[in-house]
């Protein structure tokens, strides 16, 4: 067997989600490739040929995979992919959007959001907002899998593999790059963080949303929120946890506010230690967390922020 990672970026280097990527392919057995797509992508290439577990890196560097749209990044997997009998990538925001066109082109099934592997055809994944986990089986030749990164554990840095550049480049006619905006922070990136503070309807309003930033200082954590409180306009959609926004599985995660809806816990409750604050001591996040403190949360985060 042999596995084709497609590596996340950000910025142009490589991202942390690769390696979990990896890992869940070193589970499935067989020599792993990673494919680093973009432009001015040598840096992220080098970092990727010291993940442990990986045989060789492919490099395709050019100004139409810039920013990994999925039409000319379909099209080059297309290209690459009859030598591979898996082609992973991590259920992010790029694999989420190029994967299903590979599969569609080689007219093939994905599966998405995998979170456990069982053997090279069989693997585990959650449905119905993460209730329910499904063991599913594919006899396609080419297997299209997309990982929940929280399920695994990132590979470490000890190999070193070989890199080769890729020659082919696609044509693109059907899409072009306009903007991006980009929120500027000092704190961990959400996905990636070991410390998750969030904020729900009950912090009342977006400047309120404040009380939670002295905290985060002190622990070095991320801030996120609930769909709840993104819909009310506290704080923008990059901030959202859940199920239509980003999962996480920190070491300690903590809820402010939130009530704790389906959604929301499916993209947070494989966290190691989560901690609840709300004053409804009957709210079903206090279901899934380890340690709950009912009362007013305006009392009590500057209490907890003046004794960390």
């Amino acid at each position: 067997m042999s596995i084709l990672v497609l590596a996340d970026l950000h910025e142009g280097q490589l991202a942390g989600a690769t390696a979990y990527v990896i890992a869940a392919a070193q589970q499935i057995g067989g020599d792993i490739d990673v494919l680093v797509a973009g432009e001015g992508v040598q840096a992220a290439a080098e970092a990727a040929a010291k993940l442990d577990g990986v045989s060789k890196v492919r490099v395709a560097d050019n100004v139409v995979y810039a920013h990994q749209l999925a039409e000319p990044m379909g099209a080059l997997l297309v290209e690459l992919a009859d030598g591979y009998t898996h082609v992973l990538a991590s259920a992010s925001t790029t694999g989420k959007n190029v994967l299903p066109r590979l599969a569609a082109l080689k007219d093939v099934s994905q599966l998405s959001d995998v979170l456990a592997v069982d053997s090279a055809d069989t693997f585990k994944r959650p449905i119905y907002a993460g209730n329910a986990i499904a063991t599913v089986k594919s006899n396609d030749v080419l297997k299209v899998i997309t990982v929940r990164t929280t399920g695994f554990d990132a590979v470490g840095d000890g190999g070193s593999a070989t890199i080769e550049a890729v020659d082919t480049v696609v044509d693109n006619a059907q899409s072009s790059f306009v903007k991006q905006e980009l929120a500027e922070s000092d704190r961990p990136e959400l996905g990636g963080a070991k410390v998750v503070i969030s904020g729900g309807r009950g912090m009342g309003n977006g400047d309120n949303f404040k009380l939670l930033d002295g905290i985060a200082d002190k622990l070095g954590a991320a801030i996120g929120a609930s769909r709840a409180a993104v819909d009310a306009g506290f704080v923008p959609n990059d901030m959202q946890v859940g199920q239509t926004g980003k999962i996480v599985a920190p070491d300690l995660y903590i809820a402010v506010g939130i009530s704790g809806a389906i959604q929301h816990l499916a993209g947070m409750k494989d966290s190691k230690v989560i901690v609840a604050i709300n004053k409804d001591d009957e709210a079903p996040i206090f279901q899934v967390a380890d340690y709950g403190l009912v009362g007013d949360l305006f009392e009590f985060l500057p209490e907890i922020e003046s004794k960390i």
